[in-house]
């Protein structure tokens, strides 16, 4: 009985061993698999951890070299580009100089949009029509900027969160602070203030309606090419299109702009005009000198930056002596100015077609210029986008 007794107690332990034994078995397999498993996500989230600060560090480079604050939202971007790079004109290159991304920088005013419900109205028009249209290759982005004020900031990126889910390119989203923009440009463009801005004096806010005029100062010498564009427009081909009117500049132009599509310059050169009978200034095309209107303004930043004769124009002394020259006073900014340049320096210039700021407004037409209007507001060829200034309707098609 005893020797029966001992069996018995020698199976129940072996049949606990082997219990034992499975156990540690099976937590080994667990092991096994939650180190592959989990493993592999520690390794993912590390390396996605590694790109967004490659990432950061890229903005952060441009932020210090622009003395700006640009913060990235949000992208749409393939991962396996690998970390940001330099930017090399519209190329985004690696330190092995291998070709990574091509970008087309494409900049917007969006201040006081949170409280203005039509602006918000015109700009999901602008951006729909854009994200409807815009088709861009493997290896291009659109990156889309913003100068913004933080409660404007707060909803753009709700608005962009919506308005660009459709688009099948790939784009970024960078927001730059108007109050650090207009720090940075008051200095650049103070004396050219009293001459083009509205009111009586030159008031400090006034500034970043002349971002274009300096554009070339403000941006990030890494970008050479950049297309600045009003919000009040609907686009009714590719975005990337536009950006190939840069490669049709003619030698020694710097910014390629439309014409103004109203007697706006005949108006505001009444005195000059009447002291110049034979000038041309101010009068309809072709054969005019109508104006430019700056909804739609392509900047080439290198060329502005090299040009000794651009720079030199933006000049206080130069500003003053071609202001007193036209014996002008404008309201409307960098378009003024550029106006202004334009009628002594037509050469800076590169005329965008008609087609591509079709502007909408009649405003002078039932102003005192209705015998001449018509002369101004055609516009032959294909309408590419449509300019709807001065709250004008723009057509649904």
């Amino acid at each position: 009985m005893d020797v029966l007794r001992l069996v018995y107690r020698m199976m129940g332990r072996i049949s606990t061993f082997r219990s034992y034994q499975f156990v540690l078995l099976l937590a080994a397999a667990l092991a096994v698999v939650a180190f592959y498993y989990f493993g592999s996500e520690k390794h993912n989230f590390s390396s996605t951890t590694k790109r967004i600060k490659q990432t950061q560090a890229n903005h952060n480079t441009n932020r210090n070299d622009a003395d700006l604050t640009i913060d990235t939202v949000f992208s749409h971007l393939e991962e396996e580009r690998g970390g940001a790079g330099e930017q090399d004109g519209l190329v985004t290159r690696k330190q092995n100089d291998e070709a990574v991304d091509q970008r087309y920088h494409l900049l917007m005013m969006f201040t006081k949009v949170d409280k203005n419900r039509s602006l918000q109205d015109k700009f999901r028009v602008a951006m729909l029509s854009l994200v409807k249209h815009g088709r861009f290759l493997h290896g291009e982005v659109l990156a889309l900027h913003f100068v913004s004020d933080p409660a404007s900031k707060e909803m753009g990126e709700k608005m962009l969160q919506e308005l660009l889910v459709d688009a099948t390119f790939k784009y970024e989203v960078l927001f730059h602070d108007v109050a650090t923009l207009t720090q940075k440009l008051f200095p650049i463009v103070e004396a050219m203030q009293k001459h083009f801005s509205a009111g009586s004096g030159a008031y400090y806010s006034d500034s970043i309606f002349f971002l274009s005029v300096a554009m070339h100062h403000i941006m990030p010498k890494s970008i050479t090419r950049i297309v600045q564009v009003d919000l009040d427009l609907k686009y009714r081909t590719n975005i990337k299109h536009l950006f190939q009117e840069f490669d049709h500049f003619t030698p020694g132009a710097v910014i390629g702009i439309a014409r103004e599509m109203q007697p706006v310059y005949r108006h505001t050169f009444w005195q000059y005009r009447k002291e110049n009978p034979q000038s041309k200034v101010g009068d309809p095309p072709p054969e005019g000198q109508p104006g430019f209107n700056s909804g739609v303004m392509l900047l080439d930043l290198g060329a502005m930056r090299a040009s000794a004769l651009y720079n030199e124009l933006l000049k206080p002394s130069n500003v003053a002596k071609l202001a007193d020259q036209y014996r002008f006073r404008g309201h409307l900014g960098d378009q003024d100015f550029f106006t202004m340049i334009g009628m002594e320096h037509p050469e800076l210039f590169y005329s965008l077609a008609c087609g591509w700021n079709r502007q909408l407004c009649t405003w002078w037409r039932d102003h005192g210029y209705g015998d001449v209007f018509q002369l101004y507001y055609r516009c032959d060829g294909p309408v590419y986008v449509y300019h709807g200034n001065c709250n004008s309707q723009i057509p649904d098609d």
